[in-house]
């Protein structure tokens, strides 16, 4: 679906637009896991402005296909005054990106803006902002390049269709 040269070409894209809008400050990255780890490794080794990297754990989908509606958070992380850009691996229904931002912004962040590598286009997604996306893809199940289906094909260098 998506080969890994693509994926790579993108994300060197991707990283030169968020140096430049981030240009003289120091930039927050807040993945979500476990899904962003390979995307935000790459995308971090592309943006040549100084940064630090954090995490959180958030999950919609329980082992399923579907999201299953419920938002499971965990973090400890301190991003009071901060500027924050959440990468996420795939922005679908919105919902957990949703829970995220909203989640961070009560740390009263200095700006906060949201990173995803894949967009799936379907109707009535939550109401988020997406300022950095990498591809557009339609409605299919996808794994690979981070994400996965039960804990497997993280590992798979592409994005691949799993229906």
């Amino acid at each position: 679906m998506i080969s890994s040269s693509e994926i790579n070409q993108r994300v060197a894209q991707l990283g030169k637009e968020i140096s430049v809008d981030y240009q003289g400050r120091e930039l927050h990255l807040v993945g979500v896991l476990n899904g962003a780890f390979i995307f935000l490794a790459d995308l971090v080794r592309q943006i040549n402005i100084p940064c630090q990297i954090c995490f959180l754990q958030a999950s919609s989908y329980k082992d399923q296909k579907v999201s299953s509606g419920e938002v499971t958070l965990m973090h400890n992380l301190d991003l009071s005054g901060k500027d924050v850009l959440v990468v996420e691996d795939i922005f679908d229904t919105g919902l957990t990106l949703k829970y995220v931002m909203e989640d961070l912004l009560r740390q009263k962040p200095n700006s906060i803006e949201a990173c995803s590598l894949l967009n799936k286009k379907i109707p009535n997604k939550a109401e988020v902002t997406v300022k950095y996306i990498g591809f557009d893809i339609e409605d299919r199940f996808v794994v690979g390049y981070g994400l996965d289906f039960a804990e497997k094909y993280r590992e798979v260098p592409y994005i691949a269709c799993l229906d």
